[in-house]
This record gives C-alpha cells, sequence and structure tokens, in this order.
C-alpha cells in the first residue's frame, strides 16, 4: 500500500505505532491496551468519524484551481519518502530471521544436544519453580539514602527454592513512557535465624524518591526464556 501512494488511518499497533507521524497518515487511540471496554470503543467511534468528517475528506476534497488535492499530494510524497525505506515485508522477514526464528533454532539445538541433557535440566527447573514458588517470602526491607545514592536492603526466605533458580530486582516503572528500571539485587549474608533466608542488597545512583523502586522475585535460568517460560512474580509488599 505504501509504494502505491496509499495513505494510512489505523490504530497506534505494530507498525503504525512505529511509523505514525502527523504529516504521513492518522491515527486511532493512545497505544494502550483497553481490553473490550464498551466505553473506550465508543470513543474511538466519535474519534473515527471526527477524523474522516473534519481531516480525511476535506484534505482529499480540497483542491485548488487545477484540480489537485495539494495537501493529500503533500501526505502522500511524505508517507512514500519517509516510510517506504523502513517499512516493507523484506525489513519484516529480515527481523523476524533475525529476531525470532535464528535465535530460536539455535536454543532447540542446546536444548536437544547430549539427547536433551539440558532440556532435562529446563524441565526439572520449572518443576522447582511451580511447585515451591509459594514458599518464597519477603522479610524487612531497609533503605537508606546519602548523597544522592540510594541503598536497598531486603530479607528474602526461598523456602525449597534453590538461590540460582531465582532473581531479586529491584524495579521501578519507567518514566514518560521510557523503559522501566530493573537491577540485580546481589545476594550477601545469610538472615538470622533462618533456613535459606537471605539479604539482598544493592546500591545505585538514584535521582527518584525511594518510594518508586520495589524489590521483587522472579524465576531465573540462564537458558530459559522468563516470562515465556515461567509466568511467577513475587512483588515485596
Amino acid at each position: 500500500m505504501l509504494v502505491n501512494g496509499g495513505l494510512n488511518l489505523s490504530e497506534l499497533d505494530g507498525w503504525w505505532a512505529e511509523a505514525y507521524s502527523p504529516e504521513v497518515g492518522w491515527a486511532l487511540g493512545d497505544g494502550k491496551e483497553h481490553n473490550e471496554d464498551p466505553a473506550y470503543d465508543a470513543q474511538e467511534a466519535d474519534e473515527l468519524y471526527r477524523l474522516l468528517e473534519r481531516e480525511i475528506i476535506p484534505a482529499f476534497y480540497n483542491r485548488d484551481e487545477h484540480a489537485i488535492p495539494v495537501q493529500w499530494i503533500a501526505r502522500i510524497r511524505a508517507s512514500l519518502a519517509r516510510l517506504t525505506p523502513r517499512f516493507s515485508s523484506n525489513r519484516m522477514v529480515r527481523e523476524y530471521v533475525g529476531i525470532c526464528y535464528l535465535p530460536a533454532a539455535r536454543r532447540y539445538r542446546r536444548r536437544a544436544a547430549d539427547k536433551g541433557a539440558l532440556a532435562a535440566e529446563l524441565e526439572r527447573w520449572h518443576e522447582s519453580i511451580e511447585n515451591h514458588w509459594s514458599d518464597l517470602h519477603f522479610g524487612n526491607r531497609y533503605v537508606q539514602e546519602t548523597n544522592g545514592h540510594l541503598q536497598v536492603r531486603v530479607q528474602v526466605y526461598l523456602g525449597r527454592l534453590d538461590h540460582d533458580s531465582v532473581r531479586v530486582e529491584l524495579y521501578a516503572d519507567g518514566i514518560n513512557g521510557g523503559e522501566p528500571v530493573r537491577v540485580r539485587m546481589e545476594r550477601g549474608e545469610a538472615a538470622a535465624g533462618a533456613v535459606n533466608g537471605w539479604i539482598y542488597q544493592v546500591t545505585i545512583n538514584s535521582n527518584r524518591p525511594a518510594e518508586d523502586y520495589t524489590p521483587r522475585v522472579v524465576p531465573y535460568h540462564p537458558e530459559a526464556s522468563v516470562p515465556l517460560e515461567a509466568i511467577q512474580l513475587l512483588w515485596f509488599r
């Protein structure tokens, strides 16, 4: 469609979330998930008709003395110039192969080698996570702020889980749609009077308040895809 001069009006989803700008087309929605919310569907329907009636149709029929839709053609030219070099089936295939298919094939070969030794190890890890995740719980958290540094220490009781099968992180939501902060906390001394209880700690540079950060525990294996293969998550509360 792009190479034929077609203009796009679409949800801010998939490729259009990456490609959209006001000079090359029109967008619906806010780029967030709203499930099957009838109120939001009605809001988007109103927005669709507003765009059609006030922007898209007038732009197509607004023509100069030579019957040329100048605004429409300007958008076509911007779309062709900016988008066709970046968005195509060639790029899609390259990215699917490079990002998805080849890494998946390499993982399969590693897991299938030695009569499936790694696959069997991962299955034991997964069973342990499934069976013993409920043993996990947090103890106390200690936070100290000094000269722009934030030191966080937290007690984590692993129960029957091996400490290598999980990772403790300090987490904060991203700012203004940015990437979230995920910092690995290091296992330190054993928690006093506990079996398989440990003190995890980390010190970070931060210009954000301590309340933005929350410890959490996630499953971990260097050959596993988390959360695809293990969806468990334990937050400090």
